[in-house]
């Protein structure tokens, strides 16, 4: 994905799980199998720097972060304040391509309160080395992608990307709904485990593990279903 002197390449690294061995298959309506294929079209975006929309949303992140602080540049030590590793955020996207700035945009328009809480560390015993907040959610992004199987050519091919899919017919913004709740129950874990900087990929595991749990219930019909979903707060 990225150089190993990225924090976020080696968590990526760390978090690939073996997929399951037995597939059983399945029916897609054609909604849910329309709604799949633009979702996978997304993951095969890369951001590009020079791109005019990707700039834009770019800036559309910072003004929805800070939206009282003047951004300087796309290049700049100022986004460090947001927790990218260095001044310019495109280095970072490597990882996985614009889908990870959408979810972040995403995050930030639709559940501004939670955004911020999470941007700015307010809840809990936070820790001395914090996770910073914007390389969080790239390996976020790239985790749920790996956990749903969406890589894979055609329908996912586990579990939890099988149940995935049926909400998705339900909802056609159920991943980056998925991204916002996953990002609270990241943050949740983290404060409950006292974690620290060095302990992110386990926090980031027990999320996975947890996530796969709430896919795998018999009840969920719809994204807003899942009980970590009244983490969000608008």
């Amino acid at each position: 994905m990225v150089g190993s002197r990225s924090w976020i390449g080696g968590l990526f690294h760390r978090t690939n799980t073996k997929q399951n061995d037995k597939f059983v298959d399945y029916p897609l309506t054609p909604l849910e199998e329309e709604r799949l294929q633009r979702l996978q079209e997304r993951l095969q975006v890369s951001y590009d720097e020079t791109c005019p929309d990707h700039q834009e949303s770019l800036r559309a992140l910072w003004q929805c972060a800070f939206p009282n602080v003047p951004l300087k540049g796309l290049i700049s030590d100022q986004w460090k304040d947001m927790g990218w590793q260095g001044a310019n955020p495109s280095t970072d996207f490597r990882g996985c391509g614009m889908i990870s700035l959408e979810n972040l945009l995403f995050f930030a328009r639709k559940y501004p309160a939670s955004f911020h809480r999470l941007l700015s560390k307010k809840d809990g015993d936070r820790a001395t080395w914090e996770y910073p907040f914007a390389a969080a959610g790239i390996n976020i992004s790239f985790m749920l992608i790996q956990m749903l199987d969406l890589y894979t050519e055609g329908k996912p091919r586990c579990l939890p990307g099988m149940n995935f899919v049926k909400l998705l017919g339900e909802d056609e913004e159920a991943f980056d709904i998925l991204y916002c709740i996953a990002f609270e129950m990241m943050d949740a874990q983290w404060l409950a485990m006292h974690a620290s900087y060095m302990n992110f990929n386990e926090v980031l595991q027990t999320t996975r593990m947890q996530l796969e749990r709430e896919l795998s219930l018999e009840d969920i019909n719809k994204i807003q279903d899942l009980p970590a979903y009244n983490l969000l707060y608008q």
